[in-house]
């Protein structure tokens, strides 16, 4: 897929400064930057959705001390 940003060009002078360091092509770099943060965005709202199913009561919560006894087993 192709996808057209406009960068602010501090963003863009750090992007080409990161290539250069990296000796990859910027297109590499946002590969990676992309996926560095999509993961970190879907972590986010996983954990958002079990905290809600928490305060809704549809998810066991378990104590510290609950949780070593079970490890225990």
């Amino acid at each position: 897929m192709t996808i057209s940003v406009n960068l602010p060009q501090e963003l863009e002078a750090r992007l080409k400064a990161l290539a250069e360091k990296s000796g990859q092509a910027t297109d590499v770099q946002l590969r990676q930057i992309i996926d560095a943060g999509l993961e970190d965005m879907e972590d986010y709202y996983a954990g958002q959705d079990v905290l809600a199913r928490i305060a809704r009561g549809e998810e066991k919560v378990l104590t510290s001390e609950e949780f070593w006894r079970g490890m225990d087993s």
